[in-house]
């Protein structure tokens, strides 16, 4: 039996997260955040769990760290806090608040749920004469 989708709920993500803004988020929103971060998830693991009766806990976490991140990339960039400050001839810009999936170390947190097999595509190596 398939495990029905959505993998987590948004009070998973409220009682996880430690963004005020994120916990503050209305449900309509966070349950398309968790939606974006369990393809998220699909994508990066070439896995859709179809044959698991329930969710691996690893996924769930990943799913959770994700939605997170949409949630609060989102509000940030509504509020498009971008900071500048210049001292005589030297200047500066930091876009203060964002998270980047790359920072949240999915791979090492899904690398027991990753399919390396192909999804009917063909790779082709070519090398120059």
């Amino acid at each position: 039996m398939a495990v029905k989708r959505p993998w987590v709920l948004p009070n998973d993500v409220k009682s996880y997260t430690s963004h005020k803004e994120v916990s503050e988020r209305s449900d309509e929103k966070l349950t398309f955040d968790i939606a974006r971060a369990e393809m998220k998830i699909i994508h990066i693991t070439n896995n859709k769990f179809a044959e698991y009766d329930e969710i691996p806990e690893p996924v769930r976490m990943a799913v959770i760290l994700v939605a997170e991140a949409y949630a609060k990339n989102d509000i940030e960039s509504a509020k498009k806090k971008i900071k500048s400050e210049t001292f005589d001839d030297y200047s500066y810009t930091v876009e203060a608040g964002t998270i980047s999936l790359d920072s949240l170390d999915l791979e090492e947190l899904l690398a027991d749920y990753i399919i390396t097999d192909g999804i009917g595509k063909t790779v082709m190596r070519l090398r120059s004469l």
